[in-house]
């Protein structure tokens, strides 16, 4: 927009705000694009975005600039506020009674690991290209945009689910609260399957205040998720040192009552307890200093919060035999069973406390998510807008809400776990195979037999990643997966031999390849673990993207990375034509 130009409205609602594109001016030109589908996606399919598109081309969709106002200390309390919420005070009963028993804060131990080296990942990415789209940029430049997209899909279906999630267990613990019963401010839809049938109102407002409040200012919404969590982690350590008081190590025994599975599986479930820090690398175009920032801020926080998840884990069942633990509420059974009455209420206010943080914060992280897929024009470009006062996209925060409300207004939590949990371990797969074609692969640069090469040893990793999961998950012999892992190794090993390409510039993930071999395969491991009705929600949700992109995302992609290539050219054409009269 020129100087002489009047500034537009930041609330807009026309056609070309929406689809400015060349492919949706008429009925006549979407149906020419629609029967150029084939060589479009080929033309997708191939094409990779650079570190300069998304830093510099893509942030002038949204006509103002966020406010670059956080530091490392904002950082690692948004991290905590997001990650630390209801999940360890309610899962790890349910997975101690049922599945790891006293081995729940080794499960804890295997979860946090994983995420760590996923953290290792995202911080690369973030401290060489911080910019508000996280995960979906990275992808886009090393993965291309077809990949890109369905990472973009399962963002926007992490967002959704993963509020609509906290929404209907912030009511829960409301509830019971008032009344002891979960579903006690709930609306029974007799008419709707079994599911969908409690309605939550609740839900549907605690959302819309605290999406409201992360509209107003990132950094307002930071100081109060800082000074909340610090009370927070205050009442942990309180937690933590009465339940190492009241021990007894004699409930620790058996340690492994239902052996290695149990412990795995129970990590495939507690991982969710982990999920959010992803959101502060969309923080990254906010972070003052991101070099030395966003290191701090995400491995810190991630560090913290396992060694918090264990401690926790481990009172709990030192506190109480884990045949005896209450799985619905199990520390406020735990201290009422040592007299600690109170406690109930102590636990729920914390855990309400931190579901609030984490919807608020959840808030933040995901409409910048949302920003910079609609600043790629794979969703409308309205949705990049970033207010002109506040310096936050209020279009994107609004999008996530407004389809998170629906869905918790409906769909009960055990609906919503599975498909959130899917969602996150795949995209953090995709980003550690995104640090190792980062490292191994330039264009124009790596020799066709080092790619070949590279591309082999990328395909033996993977392969052997879901061999493992497979026979661990159909097979009780050790044979099968005991093979793939060997395998594994030797597909890491002949990768460390291909020579690297790139070299981190900042601050690069240790180990390479090996650690973002073993984020594979421990994603693709958990993954595995989640049961079949994961699979086919996930696979439901995933038709509904593809569908999508062949109607609407492939095209209006295509056409802005034709209508830039044709700017591109016509500006050396106009270069070429005044160095020639000049001379």
């Amino acid at each position: 927009m020129s100087s002489g130009e009047p500034r537009r409205s930041y609330w807009r609602w026309g056609k070309k705000d929406f689809y400015p594109e060349s492919s949706f001016e008429n009925l006549s030109s979407y149906r020419k694009a629609v029967a150029q589908t084939l060589p479009r996606l080929k033309d997708r399919l191939l094409a990779r975005s650079s570190d300069a598109q998304e830093l510099i081309e893509c942030r002038k969709e949204s006509e103002n600039e966020m406010k670059k106002c956080l530091t490392w200390w904002d950082l690692i309390w948004l991290s905590f506020g997001n990650v630390v919420g209801s999940g360890i005070f309610s899962i790890t009963g349910l997975e101690a009674h049922n599945h790891a028993g006293p081995a729940i804060v080794v499960a804890y131990a295997i979860s946090g690991f994983s995420a760590m080296l996923s953290a290792l990942c995202y911080t690369e990415f973030s401290v060489e290209i911080p910019v508000a789209g996280g995960s979906f940029s990275f992808l886009r430049i090393e993965l291309g945009d077809f990949v890109a997209f369905t990472a973009a899909g399962n963002l926007l279906l992490e967002a959704v689910v993963g509020a609509a999630g906290l929404g209907r267990a912030w009511s829960s613990y409301f509830a019971s609260i008032v009344k002891n019963d979960p579903d006690f401010l709930r609306i029974r839809a007799a008419s709707l399957p079994e599911g969908f049938n409690m309605l939550d109102p609740l839900a549907v407002f605690v959302l819309l205040a605290t999406c409201a409040f992360a509209m107003s200012g990132t950094r307002r919404t930071s100081i109060l998720n800082w000074l909340s969590s610090i009370l927070t982690s205050l009442v942990i350590v309180v937690i933590i040192v009465i339940g190492f008081l009241h021990s007894n190590t004699h409930n620790l025994r058996p340690f492994f009552p239902y052996g290695p599975k149990g412990v795995f599986q129970a990590a495939s479930v507690v991982y969710w307890s982990y999920t959010g820090f992803d959101l502060v690398a969309t923080m990254a175009e906010e972070t003052k200093n991101p070099a030395r920032d966003i290191p701090i801020g995400l491995v810190g926080s991630m560090s913290m919060i396992t060694v918090v998840y264990c401690l926790m884990s481990l009172a709990l069942v030192m506190m109480q035999k884990y045949t005896e633990i209450d799985i619905n509420a199990p520390y406020s059974v735990a201290f009422q069973s040592i007299g600690m009455k109170w406690a109930k209420y102590v636990v729920s206010i914390v855990a309400l406390k931190g579901m609030t943080t984490s919807l608020m914060v959840g808030s933040l992280g995901q409409a910048r998510y949302i920003t910079q897929i609609g600043r790629a024009h794979m969703i409308p470009p309205w949705f990049a807008l970033v207010h002109p006062k506040t310096g936050t996209p209020i279009n994107g925060a609004l999008l996530v809400t407004i389809l998170g409300a629906v869905f918790c207004f409906f769909s009960s939590l055990d609906v919503l776990s599975s498909v959130f949990s899917f969602s996150t371990l795949f995209i953090f797969m995709l980003m550690a195979v995104a640090l190792l074609v980062r490292r191994y692969y330039v264009a124009l640069d790596t020799p066709k037999g080092d790619h070949l090469r590279f591309l082999a040893f990328l395909f033996i990793i993977i392969a052997s990643s879901i061999g493992i999961a497979a026979f661990w998950n159909l097979s009780d012999g050790w044979v099968g997966y005991a093979v793939c892992g060997v395998i594994l190794f030797l597909g890491t090993l002949g990768m460390q031999l291909v020579p690297q390409r790139r070299s981190a510039k900042i601050w690069g993930v240790p180990f390479v390849p090996w650690v973002p071999s073993i984020s594979i395969a421990m994603n693709i491991f958990l993954i595995g673990s989640l049961g079949a009705d994961a699979f086919w929600r996930f696979f439901v949700c995933f038709g509904a993207m593809i569908v999508y992109y062949l109607l609407a995302g492939l095209h209006a992609t295509y056409d802005v990375a034709h209508q830039t290539n044709e700017a591109v050219v016509a500006e050396e054409g106009k270069a070429a034509d005044a160095a020639s009269s000049a001379s």
